[in-house]
């Protein structure tokens, strides 16, 4: 199966901004998958949706997927828009830095020059800090110790886990949220 073309990328694209529609409406992953399924057997409105969930199944006249094969299908959707978003809004924060790096190297060069030529001392607090700024900015000093605290009669617990505890507490809960469907 090769790359779909550029009306399937679209439709595949609007799945997603849809799947995520439905769950930010508090929609369950069944009930995501049925609506966004390619088999009007499947689907919830009785139609094939386009590029919908086992849309492959479906173009070959095939069982449609099961209900855990469409959940699953439905999840990574969600996982996968969200990274492309998240991607998206990484690129223009870059850019955005990029710029406001440029903005930072103007000013400093004015500060610096007044600074080192006059010894102006608020030439060289204000280019002190253009430094600072420019240094939270991109990521350039140590961060502070992060400590968390709560209250001593909020009932929070915090304890420490392994990895394998978490990975053990995350399938309970996937699994929790699947036996609720």
């Amino acid at each position: 199966m090769g790359r779909p073309d550029k009306a399937a990328r679209a439709a595949i694209a609007q799945r997603r901004a849809d799947a995520i529609d439905l769950r930010l409406a508090g929609v369950d992953w069944l009930t995501v998958a049925r609506k966004l399924a390619a088999d009007p057997a499947v689907n919830s409105d009785r139609v094939a949706y386009p590029q919908g969930y086992g849309i492959d199944r479906y173009n070959k006249n095939l069982e449609p997927p099961t209900v855990d094969q469409l959940i699953n299908a439905a999840c990574k959707d969600v996982r996968l828009a969200l990274k492309e978003r998240t991607t998206e809004v990484d690129e223009k924060a870059d850019e955005l830095r990029a710029v406001e790096n440029l903005r930072l190297d103007r000013l400093f060069f004015v500060a610096y020059r007044q600074a080192v030529k006059d010894g102006d001392l608020p030439a060289i607090d204000r280019a002190l800090r253009i430094m600072e700024r420019r240094a939270r900015m991109n990521g350039l000093d140590k961060p502070s110790k992060t400590e968390i605290v709560t209250p001593a009669d909020s009932g929070s617990d915090l304890t420490t886990a392994t990895l394998d505890e978490l990975e053990a507490l995350i399938g309970i809960t996937e699994e929790a949220a699947r036996g609720s469907e």
